[in-house]
């Protein structure tokens, strides 16, 4: 317990700044998992298998997306209920997580490794890459609930202010996948199921280690699991459902994206993939502060205090913007060596480079989106983020995206993508402030509604 945090008291930015950093390696470490398949894939296998590898990725997202959601869910609720100091609270509701995202994710997992195939044909994925997806695919649906069970652990802890935790079981899982995916892909000559497996196993492991880890230093009040009251399951899926349906706009406008990219053929497709690998990996400081805000924010809520929850949305857009206008800089400066990492051919190179460094500068304001967002999430408003989320994706970079492209051929993906970052980065910055939001109380809600 002395790891930690009470964000009601003491210093606001000095809490973002310790408690943020942790999250940010974490997250960085978690992308490793994806950045060395696609190193691997890339170099060992060439291009083709590694759009494959992007396709099936932007899949596995979309379609966990919903149960992801609810770890959004989980940081609000239990934030707020480690702010009020409501240990019973707690400790119902963690079991009543356990139990909902258990179903969720071995539903999702049959369901995912039967329509493999289908799926990848709605994205419209070239026959040539295909079969490949197709094994790499199935193989990721087996391992959901190890996904699930370690993000889930890290996200519980890090509703309780413990951010430095989680490093050691993303840490062993990285190892593990670095050693086992040029094991399984060359030595044992797997190809692109070895990718697949690799990945699955260094997740278990993470999973298993954490689990016995947490209970045995007794981290979080877990309990074994029983059935949740109906109270419970409510207002769960009460904020769980928008929580889930914002990862699928949010996944969902991503692989829309992806069908338009498919257009424009195999090189675009390798390029893509490798500059959205590489995008993900730069706007991880970001991510890493909108999970921060909302747990900060969430323990504030919890005692109504909005005074340092204005402390932290202020403190949190101002860090943003520093860190990810250095990453732009850096990435206009260094796209095109971090393209080759993934990739040789020259066509697929260029447009990656191309692409990263367009959308480079715009970096910061899509960073706004994920503190602002944070707060507001924070509250429970989750209707409301799934609204601004619609709008970021759907009226906003999907249209962009495809006009642009349209007008300026594949160099129009990164300058729609943009504009839609400005936009959307300003549409939040009105609602935070003028919105109701601030409005919303759960614990009221969940009286009148027993």
């Amino acid at each position: 317990m002395r790891k930690q945090h009470d964000f009601t008291q003491g210093n606001m930015l000095r809490h973002l700044i310790i408690f943020s950093g942790p999250v940010m390696l974490t997250n960085l470490l978690q992308t490793s998992y994806q950045f060395a398949d696609s190193l691997w894939v890339g170099n060992l296998l060439g291009a083709s298998a590694l759009g494959s590898v992007a396709i099936s990725s932007t899949i596995i997202f979309t379609v966990l997306s919903f149960v992801l959601g609810l770890n959004n869910a989980a940081l609000t609720i239990l934030s707020q209920q480690k702010g009020r100091a409501d240990e019973k609270g707690l400790k119902r509701y963690l079991n009543a997580f356990v139990v909902v995202l258990t179903v969720m994710a071995l539903l999702l997992s049959t369901l995912g490794h039967t329509f493999a195939g289908q799926l990848l044909r709605l994205l419209g994925t070239p026959d040539t890459m295909l079969p490949e997806a197709r094994t790499y695919l199935q193989i990721q649906f087996l391992g959901i609930l190890f996904v699930f069970g370690y993000n889930f652990i890290s996200t519980v802890l890090r509703s309780l202010g413990d951010s430095k935790t989680p490093l050691r079981f993303v840490m062993m899982a990285v190892l593990l996948n670095v050693m086992l995916n040029p094991l399984f892909m060359a030595v044992f000559d797997l190809g692109i199921r070895g990718a697949a497996l690799a990945t699955i196993g260094a997740q278990g492991s993470a999973f298993l280690y954490g689990l016995i880890y947490v209970l045995s230093k007794k981290l979080a009040p877990f309990s074994t699991p029983k059935r949740p009251s109906r109270q419970e399951v409510g207002l769960i899926l009460n904020l769980g459902i928008p929580s889930g349906l914002q990862m699928g706009v949010i996944s969902a406008g991503s692989a829309a994206i992806m069908s338009v990219v498919t257009g424009f053929g195999d090189h675009v497709v390798a390029g893509f993939g490798a500059a959205q690998r590489l995008d993900r990996l730069l706007m991880l400081p970001a991510h890493a502060l909108g999970t921060s805000v909302n747990s900060m924010a969430g323990q504030n809520i919890g005692v109504r205090d909005w005074n340092r929850v204005r402390q932290i949305a202020k403190y949190g857009v101002l860090y943003n913007f520093s860190v990810m206008l250095a990453v732009g800089i850096l990435v206009v400066l260094f796209a095109e060596y971090g393209v080759r990492l993934f990739l040789e051919d020259s066509a697929a190179v260029s447009f990656g480079t191309t692409y990263l460094q367009i959308i480079a500068l715009c970096y910061p304001f899509l960073g706004i989106n994920f503190i602002l967002n944070g707060i507001v999430r924070a509250s429970g408003a989750m209707y409301q983020v799934l609204a601004l989320n619609i709008i970021s994706f759907w009226v906003l970079r999907f249209p962009l995206a495809g006009m642009f492209s349209a007008w300026l051929g594949d160099a129009g993906l990164a300058v729609g993508m943009g504009i839609s970052f400005l936009a959307s980065s300003l549409i939040a910055f009105l609602y935070y402030r003028f919105g109701k939001w601030h409005e919303k109380v759960l614990w009221n809600e969940q009286k009148q509604n027993g």
